[in-house]
């Protein structure tokens, strides 16, 4: 149930408080992308609309050089009821990544107009699903630079991200007695599981970076048989490091597999490194020092939208927000607000410093 609070909250917690409140889960983000485009109008962006993927857009000034801060705003499912106790806001999306993305639209904000300038603010829908609205936008922006909203506590940034794939494998075979010795569809699905484990234990042993290795998972095992055949189908995903393809992935597959039917997710998606030695990370180091952080690098084992809008507008990236990584996605998802101040403190500056 929505009660407004952000109506009575310090000005300070009103997006954050007002995102929150929306649930938005991928696929139900309507109500959220329609206030948050109200907000930005309400703080003095130059425009701020809905495009045609559904995602909420908000264009600081007119320059002709560009940056971009892209959040989303949608969440996992499962609704954690909206509470503000001892400076700490419960709320799904209170983390992931409203949080971030709350503090895009504020520092954006209260710094105004820059001449020369155009700072766009993007809050993508289903990111946490197949990225459409990361990917939607892809065309219709240039950026110099790009900041995604993900969090990673208030000192740190996040330069890279691992990338992802999905494959299905089905065996299937005619029935056999059960006194039969022939393997079942299952014992021969449990068998290529198997191999998959040992080749990634064995492709990850000379690579000690959780990083640089490749993470495979079971998400799924379904099986069932009538009269004359019998099948199984295994549903595994894999987070992959830096210079291992989606392709290379599908090859390893299939090389363990090659009697099986495999098919492939539609929206692989590679890995991500971004340079330590670019504008964004010169802006954010002096910005979390000057005030009073010490600047860590992170390397994340999940995907992120900069996984994909990075490499395509062939610009520096990283991600950047308030919050603590480990609540993503838990039942106790929640943030300090404290931490949330800090982070668009810096973002200020950080902006600044870009802009200057």
């Amino acid at each position: 149930m929505e009660n407004n609070y952000w109506l009575t909250a310090p000005e300070e917690f009103k997006t954050l408080f007002g995102l929150v409140e929306k649930y938005s889960p991928s696929g139900s983000e309507a109500d959220a992308v329609f206030w948050l485009v109200a907000r930005m109008a309400a703080l003095g962006f130059t425009k701020s609309y809905v495009d045609g993927g559904g995602n909420a857009i908000g264009v600081m000034g007119d320059g002709p050089r560009q940056l971009v801060l892209l959040g989303h705003i949608d969440t996992v499912p499962g609704e954690i009821p909206f509470s503000v106790e001892n400076n700490i806001l419960y709320g799904r999306g209170s983390v992931d990544a409203k949080a971030p993305l709350s503090c895009f639209v504020d520092s954006v904000a209260q710094l105004g107009s820059i001449p020369g300038w155009q700072i766009v603010v993007i809050a993508c829908v289903d990111e946490e699903c197949d990225g459409m609205g990361a990917r939607f936008v892809l065309p219709n922006f240039s950026p110099e630079l790009v900041i995604v909203g993900e969090p990673s506590r208030w000192d740190r940034i996040a330069l890279g991200y691992k990338g992802c794939a999905w494959s299905s494998i089905q065996i299937s075979s005619d029935v056999t007695h059960g006194a039969s010795e022939e393997a079942t569809a299952c014992e021969i699905a449990s068998e290529i599981w198997g191999k998959i484990r040992l080749w990634c234990k064995e492709y990850n042993q000379s690579r000690p970076k959780i990083f640089d290795q490749i993470m495979f998972s079971l998400t799924n095992w379904y099986s069932g048989k009538d009269g004359f055949s019998q099948w199984a189908r295994l549903v595994v995903s894999a987070r992959i490091p830096p210079g291992f393809m989606p392709e290379d992935f599908y090859a390893v597959l299939e090389s363990i597999a090659p009697d099986a039917i495999i098919s492939h997710s539609a929206f692989p998606t590679p890995a991500y490194r971004g340079e330590k030695n670019s504008p964004l990370v010169r802006a954010f180091l002096p910005a979390i020092r000057a005030n009073g952080g010490q600047p860590a690098f992170v390397y994340k084992t999940g995907t992120a939208d900069l996984n994909l809008v990075a490499p395509a507008w062939n610009c520096p990236g990283l991600a950047y927000g308030p919050g603590d990584s480990t609540l993503d996605h838990t039942p106790n998802e929640h943030l300090y607000l404290p931490e949330f101040i800090k982070a668009k403190e810096i973002l200020i500056d950080v902006l600044r410093r870009l802009t200057k």
